[in-house]
């Protein structure tokens, strides 16, 4: 069954292990942030969604057989256009990785919970009012911020790399749309399904896209595969298992520590330190996202736009 997740009094044992989940959930899809990263020096983009989508494919399937849920779903065509925007919202995610400092990139993929409210007020007619509206624009604000393009602050900023940065924006306006689409389709089928179709889809896509540009791993590179598959299946089980004990609210912010994780291996790693632009921005597209989270209501037994649908156990 599918079901949203049900808040808990602030202070509580839950409340307190839903942040707990929370703050594990932005671990472990920084520490992916990192490997891709890494890996991404010398593997191409496309052969890193491949080794996610494998290891997810390879989980999803062994889940749904042990606990004897059909795993076609019932709306499959909007279950294939699931697995498809989120295809194309990884791929331009990995990409922009390789090709950003680890913080930036993170700060702008967290527009998605904007657009996500964006999107679900245009296609499932949601009524958000005067919150999205500033969230928006505040938002948008923080990412100019944080990529400082040449016709703003002209050609001696510190402006982003243009591919990654069209790629970071593209991976969030993909995973909004993944993200409406896993709102419509949590009214009928199970959230085991939906993550299944992401990988039934992702790795028959990315084959031909991998194949003219495949590097064979060597030594110490499939560790690196490997861990990108096994970290993200940990975040996300951290995430469902935390948005069952958290309002949307507290869920959100807590998962922006993320931002924050991955400027710390950015700093660790590479040498690369947030300058005060990117700071500024960063708390503006927090902001934003938060009181979108913090002022909108969804409608009764759908999840709120930005966040995962609770697997019940």
């Amino acid at each position: 069954m599918t079901g949203s997740p049900q808040a808990t009094v602030p202070g509580s044992s839950t409340h307190r292990l839903g942040i707990l989940y929370m703050l594990g959930a932005a671990f472990f899809f920084s520490l992916m942030s990192l490997l891709v990263k890494i890996a991404g020096r010398t593997l191409p983009a496309m052969e890193l969604v491949l080794a996610r989508g494998v290891v997810t494919l390879i989980i999803s399937w062994t889940w749904l057989r042990a606990a004897r849920i059909p795993m076609w779903g019932t709306q499959r065509k909007l279950l294939v256009i699931r697995g498809v925007l989120g295809f194309c919202g990884l791929a331009c995610f990995y990409f922009a990785i390789t090709r950003l400092p680890l913080a930036e990139v993170t700060t702008i993929h967290f527009l998605n919970p904007v657009l996500t409210a964006l999107l679900a007020a245009l296609l499932l007619r949601e009524s958000v009012g005067w919150p999205l509206a500033v969230a928006i624009v505040t938002s948008l604000g923080g990412v100019l911020l944080v990529s400082r393009p040449d016709f703003l602050f002209g050609a001696r900023a510190a402006a982003l790399d243009p591919a990654g940065l069209a790629a970071a924006i593209g991976g969030a306006v993909f995973s909004a749309g993944a993200y409406v689409a896993v709102r419509k389709l949590a009214r009928t089928d199970h959230a085991l399904v939906i993550v299944f179709y992401f990988p039934l889809v992702a790795v028959p896509a990315t084959l031909p896209l991998v194949w003219p540009v495949f590097v064979w791993p060597r030594g110490i590179e499939w560790w690196w595969l490997l861990g990108i598959g096994v970290s993200t299946q940990i975040a996300q089980m951290f995430l469902t298992t935390g948005l069952a004990r958290l309002s949307a609210g507290r869920a959100m912010t807590v998962g922006y520590t993320q931002i924050v994780f991955a400027a710390l291996w950015g700093a660790i790693f590479f040498d690369a330190f947030p300058d005060a632009w990117s700071a500024v921005g960063a708390i503006l597209v927090i902001g934003g996202a938060s009181l979108l989270a913090f002022t909108r209501d969804a409608p009764p037994g759908t999840a709120r736009p930005g966040r995962s649908v609770r697997v019940d156990r």
